[in-house]
């Protein structure tokens, strides 16, 4: 190879020759910030020109890889583009649109720069052209090329590079000053430095395209297996291109073909290969078989096929059976793609005849059952891409395919629950705390569509959201009803955390606002008018405590069992200890300064503090056992070591203060240390922000429909109902002293308790950003702010454990205030009555001011 400096003027102009951007390479790609990026450069250069800087440096544009085209010849030279063609694609728009803008008034300019740069002007067809696109771009850049240009032209990533130029043109045009024109021109073609590398014959170009993928656009494992693909294809590759590949990737995108060549290679048999060693995997295939062209069409030709199975998969309307449609609907408000290569294999053996329509239906409802009952069940989802991928290769061949994954997917260490799993765990679990959103939304309204009510809820059209009917912050008269169904030992409070989040306290409705945290009186009344009949049915029960919540989850478990289809029984069904494997886990999570009760650990669990009790009395090995205590904070009065080599000293309350555990004068364990149901969810959690119900985050004063009051009107509302006017113009101060910070106000969506959020970056919610705190208003308790160490931890700076220390130290400082070290890893609260003390209001906007600066001065260091 031969790499040498050189100029666009000095690449482009000349004898006739062609630049040919081959078929394997991606479309053009670039977007309006690449391109505000290098019109600066060309202003900047430009600006040098006109000062009389003409001998000052060039701007270094980049590389251009070329290596000599097969249909090369003496008296016409053509190149592949190996790299770079972004670069040239872009550079010959640029003079395309300084041509167009001159035309009228210097019409022979024009004609000079498309000789010079664009045109091969003795030549016809594609060979005109000095630069040739791949043939997806080849039409729009050749319509702006030749001219004259058309309506139909628009649309692409051509045409809106070209409209670009065209429109900084007009900006940059000064009447009293032509010339300026032409010296953007200059500073095109001969300011613009590039280094040409020239590979000669017998180079390994493939392997010259894959060492650059570390620069420019980052090329995806699709990009580098259609490289590879079409440089093994000589004599046909345009013929493929054509016929199958074009079609193919005008059907998908980029990330959705990459994912189908992943899919191909699972549904072949490799069920291990990971999505980001596709390429590799892919290649290694075709060099161990020493695929010629035929084996490589035969290929493209194949992903063709299976791209209309997976179009299904992405867009279910284009499913032509209304059963299957109806669940594959589900299954993509599920987020279930983890279910693809299974799927793909039934589309698959349906179009060769060996499943029809209702057998396709059928096994898709055991999908929908597996991962329904699984997620209502509590159980992980860490194996459910191994266990998916491996259906291709382990689908037995013996019996009907529909059977077959039925059996499959009953086989033991699958972790299919049966009915009776299914039903004590609707009667216990805590369904509002495990799975997302959708989820959970999606069981419930399956639920509902169960009663087959004769005028059924526009699911689709309907602003429903999950609602507990004993609240999450109970009232008197709610803790009263408890009350006088505790058992001894158990306070109102106990019962409230082990019932609230269960499925028989769970339903759907449009009227969250309405309902709040009522008395089930007042209830009563809003859900008689409801349009959902399982809201009706609980308005019909004269009270509402746990009698009627165990009954009302006894109810819709006959339902779920009839809804999702049970596995198979005796297929190796393994004995199972999941429940308890959760408590080891989340146990092994406590964090150093923290501690739990029986309670608050059997309401996580969805069991009973005695049960919990017993267990970790019984099992040797459970790490942190001993700093589960009483509610009280007091080591249980039957404690005791499930070892001798366990307990070292019998000495509970030392090995708590070893581990941080502070205590109080009565000798309790300090209660703020203490990590409530909730504390331990979020500890399993992990940091993606899944509000509940799907709250997603507008900016301040987004309204949901015309004359509705904003989100942020209703932040307020909710936050003056239940808070002092003290404590809302100080949250309103908070507000503006942000805003000054240049911080702007997300809002949730939420109707029964909205939030507000703190937010640094891009709108379009937290993910784009950063926020340190949650604000919510109290619904009876008085409203907080809740500090997102968790959410943090997952965002750079504060991935460094230090900042969130010093932050953690900061808000300590406030009157009040007291976070211990060992909620650094969760959302800790703070109230906001506190804020009407000037000095809190002062240290806390120091605060936030420091968490600014933080933020802005990422990665300077």
């Amino acid at each position: 190879m031969q790499a040498k400096e050189t100029l666009f003027a000095d690449l482009m102009q000349g004898r006739a020759q062609q630049f040919q951007v081959p078929l394997y390479q991606r479309t053009y790609s670039w977007t309006e910030k690449h391109l505000k990026q290098l019109w600066s450069d060309i202003l900047e250069q430009a600006g040098l020109l006109e000062s009389g800087e003409e001998k000052g440096s060039t701007h270094f544009l980049g590389s251009v890889v070329l290596a000599p085209s097969p249909l090369n010849d003496a008296t016409f030279p053509r190149w592949l583009v190996v790299d770079g063609q972004q670069r040239l694609t872009t550079l010959s728009l640029a003079l395309a649109a300084i041509r167009d803008h001159v035309a009228d008034t210097a019409p022979v300019e024009a004609q000079r720069i498309d000789e010079q740069y664009l045109i091969n002007k003795w030549k016809s067809g594609n060979e005109h052209l000095r630069l040739l696109p791949t043939q997806a771009d080849r039409k729009q850049f050749a319509a702006h090329i030749r001219g004259p240009l058309t309506d139909q032209v628009t649309g692409s990533g051509v045409a809106t590079a070209y409209a670009f130029f065209r429109k900084k043109l007009v900006e940059a045009d000064d009447p009293a000053a032509p010339q300026d024109v032409f010296r953007i021109e200059q500073a095109i073609t001969s300011r613009l430095a590039l280094v040409a590398v020239t590979a000669e014959r017998g180079d390994n170009v493939h392997r010259i395209f894959e060492s650059l993928n570390n620069t420019g656009l980052k090329l995806s494992q699709a990009d580098l297996l259609r490289n590879y693909l079409f440089m093994k294809l000589q004599a046909r590759g345009e013929h493929v291109y054509e016929t199958y590949w074009l079609p193919l990737q005008k059907s998908l995108s980029n990330d959705e073909l990459e994912q189908l060549m992943w899919l191909q290679l699972v549904l072949d048999g490799d069920d291990r290969v990971r999505r980001q060693d596709l390429y590799a995997a892919q290649q290694r295939r075709f060099e161990n078989t020493k695929a010629g062209d035929a084996e490589i069409e035969a290929y493209i030709k194949e992903l063709n096929r299976r791209s209309a199975h997976f179009r299904r998969l992405l867009h279910p309307e284009e499913e032509p059976d209304p059963a299957v449609r109806e669940t594959l609907r589900r299954l993509d408000a599920w987020q279930a793609a983890v279910t693809y290569p299974a799927l793909m294999l039934l589309f698959d053996r349906r179009e060769r005849g060996e499943l029809d329509s209702a057998g396709t239906a059928r096994a898709l409802a055991y999908i929908e059952s597996f991962l329904v009952r699984r997620m209502i069940c509590r159980i992980p989802t860490n194996n459910l891409n191994r266990i998916f991928q491996a259906v291709p290769g382990q689908l037995p061949l013996d019996v009907p395919v529909a059977e077959g994954l039925h059996r499959l997917l009953s086989s033991e260490n699958r972790f299919w629950p049966d009915d009776a799993e299914l039903r004590e765990k609707i009667r216990t679990a805590p369904f509002y705390q495990y799975g997302r959103w959708q989820q959970r939304k999606l069981v419930l309204q399956r639920l509902e569509e169960s009663y087959g009510h004769p005028e059924p809820v526009d699911f689709a059209a309907a602003q429903l959201t999950v609602e507990h009917v004993m609240p999450q912050s109970p009232g008197d008269e709610w803790l009263r009803v408890l009350g006088e169904e505790a058992d001894e030992g158990e306070t109102a409070e106990e019962l409230h955390a082990r019932f609230q989040h269960t499925l028989g306290n769970l339903t759907l409705t449009a009227v969250n606002a309405e309902l709040s945290n009522h008395p089930f009186e007042r209830k009563q009344d809003l859900l008689r008018g409801s349009h959902l009949e399982m809201n009706r049915r609980i308005a019909a029960t004269e009270r509402w405590g746990v009698r009627e919540i165990l009954a009302r989850a006894d109810e819709l478990a006959d339902r779920a069992i009839a809804l999702w289809p049970a596995p198979l029984r005796g297929v190796g069904r393994a004995e199972r200890s999941r429940d308890w494997q959760l408590a080891h886990q989340v146990l092994a999570a406590l964090p150093h300064g923290t501690w739990t009760s029986y309670g608050d650990l059997a309401a996580f669990l969805g069991s009973g503090a005695q049960a919990v009790g017993n267990h970790l009395a019984n099992t040797p090995g459970v790490v942190n056992a001993y700093r589960v205590l009483t509610s009280e904070g007091k080591v249980s009065d039957g404690f005791r070591w499930a070892t001798p080599q366990e307990a070292g000293s019998d000495d509970v309350r030392a090995r708590l203060a070893a581990d941080g555990v502070r205590f109080t004068a009565t000798g309790a364990a300090d209660p703020v240390q203490r990590l409530t149901a909730d504390d331990l969810a979020a500890l399993l959690a992990g940091t993606d922000d899944d509000r509940a119900d799907g709250e997603d985050t507008a900016q301040d004063g987004t309204a949901e429909a015309p004359d509705a009051e904003t989100r942020a009107e209703r932040f307020f509302r909710q936050l003056a109902a239940d808070d002092s006017p003290e404590t809302v113009e100080a949250v309103r101060a908070l507000f503006a002293h942000w805003e000054s910070l240049g911080g702007w106000i997300g809002h949730g969506a939420g109707h029964v308790t909205t939030s507000a959020y703190l937010m640094l970056g891009e709108a379009g919610g937290p993910a784009r950003g950063i926020w340190p705190m949650t604000l919510y208003p109290g619904a009876g308790r008085g409203a907080t702010a809740e500090v997102v160490f968790q959410y943090m931890a997952a965002r750079e700076p504060f991935t460094d454990r230090a900042l969130r220390a010093e932050l953690l130290t900061r808000l300590n400082a406030l009157d009040g205030v007291d976070i211990p070290e060992g909620k650094l890893e969760l959302r800790p609260n703070i109230r906001l009555s506190l804020l009407e003390k000037e000095r809190n209001r002062e240290l806390l906007t120091e605060t936030l001011t420091w968490f600014r600066d933080r933020w802005e001065s990422r990665g300077s260091s």
